[in-house]
Parts: C-alpha cells; structure tokens; sequence
C-alpha cells in the first residue's frame, strides 16, 4: 500500500508541481443530486422574495437554502442528524457576523471576526467530516454578513429568514428518503466493490506500482463501513444492512486475497445494487458468517472525543486564521470595497497539507478568473430584469455542483458569476468595477493565504506518522498472535483483521499528508513501508485463514462464498 521509498529523511521543501491541477476527472456518480436539491432548496425562497419585491434579503434566505448542499452520501437517519447540524451551525456563524456588523463598522474589526469564524468552521468541519462542500459555503455567508450594514433589531428577522430557509434545505435533503430509502448505503457499498474488483484487477501486491489502487480500494471500504455503521442495528433496516455488510466484507476479502478473488463477481454484485432491486447474496450461511462478529466489536468502540479530534487540526486552523485575516488586510489596504472576497479565497484553498494547499490555490485562481470573464458576458442577460436575474443565478447554481466534482476549478467558473450576481440583488451595479475587485481580490487572497500556510508550519505531522506506524505494529501483532492459534475464539481473528485494515488505512492517509508538508523534521519513510509490507501480509493470511473456503459451485453465481 505504499508509495514511499525507503529512506532515512525527507527534504524539507518539496516541489510544487502543477502536472495534474487542472486535470477533469469522471463526475461523481451522483452529480446531479446535489446540483437539483441547491435549485430546489434556492429556487423558492428567491422566487418568492422577487414576487415581494425584497430581493435585497436573498442573503438571508440563501444561508440556509445552501444548506441542501451537505450530506448527499449519508443514510437519511444520519442526514437527518447532519443537515439539522449543519443549518444550526450556518446560523450560528450568521448571527456572530450579524450582531458583529450591528455594533461596529471598523473594517479592521469586521475582518479579523472573518477570519476567526473561518478558522473555527474549517476546524469543525473538518473534524466532524461534514462535506463536501465543508467550510467554503458556511465561511461565504458568514464573512459576506459581516459586511451588510445591520441594527440589532433587524437581526432576529433576519435569522428568521435563515431558519425557514434552512428547514426548507433540510426538506429537500430528505424528500428522496420514500423513494429510495437505502439507496446512500447502496451506492457507498458499490462503490467500495468496484475499487476492490479494479485493485483486484490490477493486482496488489507488494509492489509499488500497484499502492494507488490498494489505497483507493481500502479507502472505498472504509468509507462503506463508516456508511453502515451510521444505519440502525435493529428494526426493517437492519436485513438490509447486514447483507450490505457481507458485501463490504467481501471487497476486504479481495483488497486483502487478491488471488482468490474473481473481479468480474465483484463487478456483477456493484451493478445489481443500483437501482431498487433485491440485495445480491454472497452464499454465506448464518454459520459462515463470523465475519460480521467484527462488525459488533467496531460498533461497542466508543467513538474518539470531538476535543481530541480538534487536536491534530490546531495548525490548519492557525493558518485559516491567519491567511485569512492577511488577506483581508491586504485588500483593505489596497481599497477594494469587498475584502470579504479575499477572505474567503484564502479560507478555501487550506487542504490537508500544504503541497494540496498549493493545488487547490491554482484551480481557485484559475476557475475564478475564468468566472469573471463568465460573468462579463452573462451580465448584459441578467440585467434586463430581476426574474432574469434570479433565473440566471439558479442556473450558475445547478452548473456549480454539476461540474464541482470534475475539478474545483471548473466549479468555480460558475460559482464565481453567481456571486458576483448575487450582489446585484439589491441593485445593479457596474459590471467593469465587480469584475476589477473580484480578480485583484482572488489573486490577492489566494496569494496571501497561500504564504500563510508556508509560514505556519504542521511540525506535529512527523509525530503523527509515528503514532500512526505504531498503531499499525501493534494491530499487526494481534492478528499474528491469533493466527498463531488452532482456533481463535469466534468473531476475534474477524475483529484483529478489521483493526489491522484501519490501522493500515489510517497510516497511508497520515504518510501521504506529512509528506506534502515542508519544513518537517525527517519522516519514518522506512518503518512505515516495512509497517505497510508485513502488514498486507498479514492480512492476505489470516484472509486465507478464515474466509477462503470450499466453493460450492462454479462460475459467478451468488451463492459461491468466495468474491
């Protein structure tokens, strides 16, 4: 599962590459998911308000209606629970920015305020793993807030109007929920067997070449089990969460066994999910299933302390803080009327590391100045009348998500115009002027935020990764130790497997983000490629152990035990 080389060190400044940044990927499999619900949820608030004449409270209603963009690849139980949070925390950030701007207008004041919501809400989301589209659209609506003159007694109407508009998002977010109740948990069980059958496909060895896969299909897996372990335990939902679970088992069977897995099985159970139709069955019988023991010793581990979460996040959220408080300046200083623009590109481009910062600041820079050009010619449109407006707003809205996930950049091609029109709702202004101080702000704050992040270094990654090599070391040690006995007690060698397989996803994940940060002391890149290398071993062992067994027929029938 490694891409590292065994070395002793690592160079403190790495190369910031642009091969790539730009490159379209496929789309997400449910693209248009959420580019339909950001329309459903904006779309009637807006109308309404334009029948009303009140376009100039679209701000209001949009920080909630933005809220449908969350939590599209969760089971609705666990939606319901993520979307409430999410309108909770968009007020929250609102009415901060609210009672801020009614009490001061010091520009000074107002930006620094910015910039610590900012950081607050990268942590946060970050931590709780609430995204796509995490901090970006909280940070938006709050920095954009603190720049709207406000009285203290216009503030509970207003938050009013976010509040209706938030449980009207929360609607939409659900409205799929009779239809296809267990379609999230479907599609994130697919998806985690068809990264297995192509890592199958491709092999996953110990070889090097073959890491991308192994790591792409262990991190599919992890993200089906995550899926899973938010459904009920009991109930009607619990049959179909257990035969999803004899799926995913099934793809960490051929992530770990390469050799005894036929992909192509592999494939026919990923695409006999889509859809409504009946669950495919692996030919396990209940006495064949003490692999699913290990499912009960995941769901009795107590969940890690959101305070011991936000640990390891202090230096994101510093340079969040500090980018984005810089940049503002720096467009204060440069008289730009906007400041929150900049803001808000410095606290979209901070990624896991600092080499990822790099990257996403490029497509930010691309993909806005892009925009601009777009807004130059869909401005002369969208100024004939409000409806026009508004109308050409939804469809910027729907293009957004509908392209986000190819590349950021080509997202931000038409985020960038429904911004600046968004603006205008209050009254038209001079396109020329918007589009100057939309480009020096995203140069400006890209460029500044940037700099922040190479000056606030993570020099506790290094210390991670020795966590991480160790906690894989150790989970290794208890799958050996099981293996070394005649009969290991039911459900226990499932359990050591299963710790052995996250210990080894987390240790990839953790190596990969201290090596695109600079100015780090030397990182272990030997123990964990030796960590990586037995650890597989292990897995594809104590796989041979326990879930190869006899086949009862040929061919890709369901009923054959082996994937």
């Amino acid at each position: 599962m490694s891409s590292a080389t065994p070395t002793s060190g690592t160079s403190p400044v790495r190369r910031l590459s642009l091969t790539g940044v730009l490159r379209l990927r496929r789309p997400s499999e449910i693209w248009f998911k959420p580019a339909l619900s950001s329309v459903a949820a904006v779309a009637p608030p807006n109308l309404l308000l334009l029948a009303l004449g009140r376009l100039d409270l679209a701000m209001y209603t949009m920080a909630g209606s933005l809220c449908a963009l969350y939590a599209h690849n969760r089971p609705y139980a666990a939606r319901a629970r993520t979307l409430a949070w999410v309108v909770l925390g968009m007020i929250g950030g609102l009415a901060v920015a609210l009672v801020t701007a009614s009490l001061t207008r010091d520009a000074v004041v107002l930006v620094t305020v910015g910039a610590l919501l900012a950081a607050v809400q990268k942590a946060l989301c970050d931590a709780t793993r609430v995204g796509p589209p995490g901090n970006v659209v909280l940070t938006f609506i709050s920095s954009a807030a603190l720049f709207v003159p406000q009285s203290l007694g216009q503030i509970p109407g207003h938050l009013a109007l976010a509040a209706a508009a938030g449980v009207w998002a929360w609607l939409v977010g659900m409205a799929p929920a009779p239809v296809r109740p267990h379609g999230p948990e479907r599609r994130a069980t697919a998806q985690a067997l068809n990264a297995a059958a192509y890592a199958a496909a491709h092999g996953t060895g110990a070889d090097e070449d073959h890491a991308p896969a192994r790591a792409a299909g262990y991190a599919a897996v992890q993200a089906a089990w995550q899926t899973l372990l938010a459904l009920p335990t009991t109930g009607a939902r619990a049959a179909t969460r257990h035969a999803l679970e004899r799926l995913v088992v099934r793809a960490e069977v051929a992530l770990a066994a390469p050799a005894d897995t036929d992909p192509e099985r592999l494939r026919a159970w990923a695409h006999a999910l889509h859809g409504a139709g009946r669950i495919p069955r692996t030919g396990d019988t209940p006495a064949d299933t003490d692999e699913l023991l290990g499912v009960d010793a995941e769901l009795a581990a107590r969940p890690v302390p959101l305070w011991r979460r936000l640990g390891p996040l202090a230096p994101i959220a510093a340079r969040t803080a500090l980018g984005c408080a810089l940049a503002g300046y720096a467009s204060l200083a440069l008289g730009i009327g906007r400041p929150y623009w900049a803001l808000v590109t410095a606290a979209a481009l901070y990624q896991a590391n600092l080499t990822l910062t790099w990257s996403r600041a490029v497509q930010r820079v691309v993909g806005n100045l892009a925009g601009v050009l777009l807004f130059a010619a869909i401005a002369p449109l969208a100024h004939l009348g409000q409806a026009l407006l508004v109308l050409c707003c939804l469809a910027l809205n729907f293009g957004a998500e509908a392209l986000i996930t190819r590349n950021y950049w080509l997202g931000s091609v038409c985020v960038t115009p429904m911004a600046l029109l968004v603006t205008e709702f209050a009254g038209y202004q001079a396109t020329g002027d918007l589009m100057t101080e939309r480009a020096v702000d995203t140069v400006v704050g890209a460029l500044v935020g940037f700099l922040a992040a190479v000056v606030v270094t993570n020099r506790r990654a290094g210390n991670r990764v020795e966590q991480a090599v160790t906690a894989a070391d150790r989970a290794r040690e208890r799958a050996a130790r099981l293996l070394a006995e005649p009969a290991p007690a039911p459900g226990a060698l499932e359990s050591a497997r299963r710790g052995l397989a996250v210990a080894l996803t987390d240790l990839r994940a953790t190596a990969d983000g201290a090596a695109g940060e600079w100015w780090g002391r030397a990182l272990p890149q030997e123990r964990v490629v030796l960590a990586e290398r037995s650890g597989h071993r292990t897995l594809a062992e104590a796989v041979r152990r326990q879930a190869v067994r006899p086949d009862r027929g040929a061919g890709t029938r369901t009923e054959d035990v082996r994937p």
